[in-house]
């Protein structure tokens, strides 16, 4: 008994006096806060998503006070923020553009056939490192990397693919860096033009149907149809030069698996 009491009192010393060294320490240590950057952190709104660059909005914080970080980086805070931070540091507040997140792919489970019984890993990443579930080398995993890794509830899975509910999607673009196959844009929310929604490379037009019912056949019909020449075929897909797109459609009605979509018609609305 008399140990356990020796070894007790003796725990409790050893205790107090490294409780006594820390407390000195860090009165011997102490910085004290930084008021610019306190109120900067306040006027955020505290989302710690990461789209701006840094790990959470106290290192943006800190950032903006040392003029190292753009003002206009809070993607979450929008405008309103943008302009906060200008008021407080007598910095330029400038026009944020508010972007959203849109996939390039409509290769759904129905549409999009597998290769197989996948056993892997269930992540897009884990999908991605044993050569993929699909046909479509492409196309997405549907394993939700990025439903998993949105901070907004902006995006839910359906019948194998992401959707983004642009009311609450904020373009942070931390969905973007969690996808393997770099399926997500991000697309200003007041941008207007056609966009094509297929990421498939394949270059034999014969396998292209097999390995997805509604990716780009390789037609050329919306480059040929193109009133504006703001179509071209890049690495086998149809990219769309935006200063140059009327937003007239006509790509949209020629093509056969419905690979575009006018932005400020169907996409946004």
């Amino acid at each position: 008994m008399n140990i356990i009491l020796l070894t007790a009192l003796f725990a409790a010393t050893i205790s107090f006096i490294l409780g006594i060294t820390l407390g000195f320490f860090q009165q011997l240590f102490y910085v004290p806060d930084d008021p610019l950057v306190a109120e900067i952190r306040d006027a955020l709104p505290g989302a710690n998503c990461g789209a701006c660059g840094y790990p959470g909005c106290g290192q943006f914080a800190a950032a903006v006070a040392g003029k190292e970080a753009p003002l206009n980086a809070c993607t979450v805070g929008g405008q309103a923020t943008v302009d906060k931070l200008a008021q407080i540091t007598g910095g330029e507040a400038g026009e944020f553009v508010e972007k959203v997140a849109v996939l390039a792919c409509q290769g759904s489970s129905a549409k999009a056939p597998e290769k197989g019984n996948y056993t892997g890993l269930k992540t897009c990443d884990g999908a991605k490192n044993m050569g993929g579930t699909k046909l479509c080398l492409w196309g997405c995993y549907g394993f939700g990397d990025c439903f998993k890794v949105c901070t907004f509830d902006a995006i839910t899975m359906n019948d194998g693919l992401p959707v983004v509910d642009y009311s609450k999607c904020t373009g942070c673009g931390v969905c973007a860096k969690e996808c393997p196959q770099t399926l997500f844009q991000l697309v200003a929310r007041n941008q207007k033009g056609a966009i094509a929604l297929c990421s498939n490379k394949n270059t034999v037009k014969t396998q292209v149907a097999k390995t997805c019912k509604i990716s780009c056949f390789k037609c050329n019909l919306c480059v040929k149809n193109c009133q504006t020449d703001c179509i071209n075929m890049e690495t086998h897909i149809p990219v769309v030069d935006i200063s140059k797109c009327n937003s007239c459609g006509i790509c949209a009605e020629k093509c056969p698996t419905k690979v575009f979509k006018v932005i400020e018609r169907d996409l946004f609305k």
